[in-house]
Formats: structure tokens, C-alpha cells, sequence
């Protein structure tokens, strides 16, 4: 099942308080990048973040769950209507993720 738009749109704008969020659509899903990282995604209308150390912290009851088949584990941020709690997540997240790779 490939995640809708009406999702993405919803995700979006409870992160609309954030300066440099972006997404790029892939293979029905969506991938998220804060200030050039990137930090998780949108798949099967579920918004899953990477497991970094922050985001263990500030859900330590979050499931672990597979974004897609064969992929690594990612944590499920269930409050997303909480914009207060996204953007503290997203902020203590996004120093501990690696820079986008540029294309060539």
C-alpha cells in the first residue's frame, strides 16, 4: 500500500512551524529531510524516523517497525499531532544524522 498525499499534506503542515523541511516521492512513499538530512519517511501513511539516540529517548515506547521489506528498523512516531513534540523530536534528531549525499 503506497502512502496518500492527503497524508503527506496533514504531516506537512504539522511540521510547517519548521524551517527546512523537504520530502522527495519514491516509489509511492515519501522520504523527509530536515535541514539536508534526512530523517525519515512517510510509508503506508505511517511516519516512521531514524532510531537515532534523541528519538530513543523522547519515545521510548515507540515500535520498531520496517518501513519496507529487507529495509532497516524504524521507530513510529505516533503523537503526529502533537507540532510541539514533532519539532523538539525533529530538532534533537537532526545533529546526530549524517548530511544528505549529493548527486553526481
Amino acid at each position: 500500500m503506497a502512502s496518500t498525499e492527503g497524508y503527506l499534506a496533514f504531516l506537512l503542515e504539522q511540521l510547517s512551524e519548521l524551517e527546512g523541511i523537504s520530502f522527495r516521492a519514491m516509489m509511492g512513499e515519501y522520504i523527509l529531510y530536515f535541514r539536508g538530512r534526512v530523517i525519515g519517511g512517510i510509508y503506508d501513511d505511517r511516519f516512521l524516523v531514524k532510531p537515532t539516540k534523541s528519538a530513543a529517548a523522547m519515545m521510548p515506547e515507540a515500535s520498531r517497525e520496517l518501513p519496507y521489506e529487507g529495509a532497516r528498523e524504524m521507530l513510529l512516531v505516533d503523537r503526529v499531532e502533537d507540532k510541539a513534540f514533532l519539532r523538539a523530536l525533529l530538532e534533537a534528531m537532526v545533529d546526530e544524522l549524517p548530511a544528505a549525499r549529493k548527486k553526481k
